[in-house]
């Protein structure tokens, strides 16, 4: 309801962007960043002493096999020409040395640049889960909860914003047409709901101990204040005076 309450024709953002050189913006018409969709799996078979996993359903075997078997879901279940992350980034299980736990749980993301790719990912995994899990004598439940869908650039705005960053930087410092990445935005809600344009602005090319996006020795680099503000300023004027 946002742009119910408040009425806008057409929306901008940007992220600096570390590994970029200062003083170059980055930009593309379709999808820049992808989708985030969290997943979460809940393995359950029989607990048991460890010394006896004959009479045991042991969840954490499952979950090792069920880890395994997902990397096809990129490598032999998804279309090569699209792009599709599947990572599986947190496990949980038992809390002694010697017991087989009852239950083991994983979790992770799904990164896509389509929703119809998201969907037909969410199936091959759910399928693959459940499907192992029933192999080894256990059973399996799988959800799934969309947290981001993929950013996407308009075609008329990225034109307005690439041309606003060429008049404060120069033409030679824009990248119209550059890959895209496999990180969510929250801007990917607006685009959406409006026309618009998502762009990236260099931070600086020194990615030097560990300083990238969201780790704790990223350093904003404050001469691009000038850069970025300049690029807001321009691209106000460009809009205001076309419309």
């Amino acid at each position: 309801g946002l742009f119910e309450k408040f009425p806008v024709d057409c929306v901008f953002g940007m992220h600096n962007m570390p590994g970029t050189p200062e003083g170059k913006f980055r930009m593309r018409v379709g999808p820049i960043m992808a989708s985030g969709e969290l997943v979460t799996i809940k393995i359950t078979g029989r607990g048991g002493h460890a010394a006896r996993p004959k009479q045991a359903i042991d969840p954490v075997v499952v979950a090792g096999h069920v880890i395994t078997a997902l990397q096809t879901v990129v490598s032999r279940n998804t279309d090569p020409l699209e792009h599709v992350v599947v990572s599986i980034t947190r496990m949980n299980a038992g809390s002694a040395f010697n017991i087989i736990p009852e239950t083991a749980e994983l979790a992770g993301t799904l990164r896509t640049f389509d929703m119809g790719v998201q969907e037909q990912t969410r199936d091959a995994v759910r399928r693959i889960v459940e499907g192992v899990a029933a192999a080894l004598g256990a059973s399996a439940e799988v959800d799934f909860r969309l947290v981001y869908p993929p950013t996407v650039n308009w075609p008329d705005e990225v034109g307005i914003a690439a041309g606003a960053a060429a008049r404060v930087v120069g033409a030679e410092n824009v990248d119209a047409d550059c890959d895209p990445m496999m990180g969510a935005e929250d801007f990917a809600f607006m685009l959406a709901e409006k026309p618009g344009c998502y762009v990236l602005i260099g931070n600086g090319e020194d990615e030097t101990d560990g300083r990238s996006l969201h780790s704790p020795h990223y350093d904003f680099n404050d001469d691009i204040l000038a850069i970025g503000a300049s690029y807001w300023v321009e691209l106000v004027h460009t809009v205001l005076g076309e419309s």
